[in-house]
């Protein structure tokens, strides 16, 4: 049977946050009706000629970079579902993985299995990675780079099968509360990911990776490591993104979106509009704060040229360099 994923797993659209945040628990719909109707599970648009090589230039000069700077892992974010009405460039975030089976720096992440209606880890090449950007004429794309013993430790986290698999909720929600255990998106994994790993005793002589596909059955629902990577990133201070979503005419339409839920979050923050949802700049922002050494790199492609910029200074949804940045012809 041929697999198809959905776009990844991070907050599907700016629609399902602002049409249904503020409804209750959704209803299950089949595979292949509303939810792709809603653009959740649909095949992505078609990609012109002049759109992929661009694509695949961009793509080239990551791989470049991260090869460059001497690491073996990094957290990786792109742009995706467009999330301006927040004042968010990022949608999506991964590991991005020197050492991957599935090809060097491949990014492992959640994804949604749309016929199996359920999340998967999935290991993707750079390219698939740019790939799925909604906008592929713009798009932008954020490198965490980590000192010795944070990358090796997440390093070892990530490639062992079993343990990011314990880390796998059985069920998706676009807007999991990040401190509930109910549901989980693309992000939560992510940071759970890091917490499992940076709060691990193990050291490498201690760890073996697992031979098992990434896509194996993992332990079920209860997610064993989930509990312990909450409590971590608790009592260290991770702040998830907030979401004040006020009233919507639109919040009607959230029982047609089987991705979105409420039930996990608290009552006092449901009363107030308020969904605490992780999110790639809310995983850097952590990093940054917890991590001394910790570099960033972002990138960002309009038309013909792309930039990098060096530091923790946003380049701006403009796409514009500014001085000691660098541009990149990708034509």
């Amino acid at each position: 049977m041929t697999r198809r994923w959905a776009r990844p797993a991070g907050l599907v659209a700016r629609f399902a946050l602002t049409a249904g945040l503020l409804v209750g628990p959704t209803a299950p719909v089949r595979a292949g009706t509303v939810g792709a109707a809603m653009g959740f599970c649909e095949t992505p648009t078609p990609l012109n000629a002049t759109q992929k090589d661009r694509l695949l230039r961009f793509s080239a000069l990551l791989k470049d970079t991260l090869e460059r700077s001497g690491r073996r892992v990094a957290l990786i974010a792109r742009s995706g579902t467009d999330l301006s009405l927040f004042d968010l460039t990022y949608s999506h975030a991964g590991v991005a993985l020197q050492a991957s089976g599935n090809g060097p720096w491949s990014v492992r992440q959640l994804y949604f299995a749309c016929e199996e209606r359920r999340p998967r880890l999935f290991d993707q090449g750079l390219a698939g990675f740019v790939f799925g950007t909604d906008n592929p004429r713009s798009g932008f794309v954020s490198i965490l780079l980590l000192p010795d013993d944070a990358g090796a430790a997440l390093e070892r986290a990530a490639l062992d099968n079993r343990r990011a698999l314990a880390l796998l909720a059985g069920t998706y929600s676009a807007n999991a509360y990040a401190y509930a255990l109910d549901y989980q998106n693309c992000n939560q994994w992510v940071a759970e990911l890091l917490a499992d790993a940076w709060s691990s005793g193990l050291s490498p002589t201690d760890w073996q990776p697992d031979a098992a596909p990434p896509d194996a059955d993992g332990p079920g629902p209860e997610a064993p490591r989930r509990p312990a990577a909450q409590h971590w990133l608790r009592e260290r201070g991770y702040e998830p993104q907030g979401f004040d979503m006020g009233a919507s005419p639109l919040t009607y339409l959230a029982t047609l979106l089987p991705f979105v839920h409420r039930d996990d979050h608290p009552e006092s923050a449901l009363r107030a509009g308020r969904f605490d949802v992780s999110m790639p700049q809310s995983l850097e922002a952590f990093v940054r704060r917890t991590v001394p050494g910790a570099e960033r790199i972002e990138f960002c492609h309009q038309g013909e040229h792309a930039v990098l910029r060096r530091g923790w200074r946003p380049i701006g949804r403009r796409c514009v360099a500014a001085e000691g940045d660098e541009v990149i012809a990708l034509d």
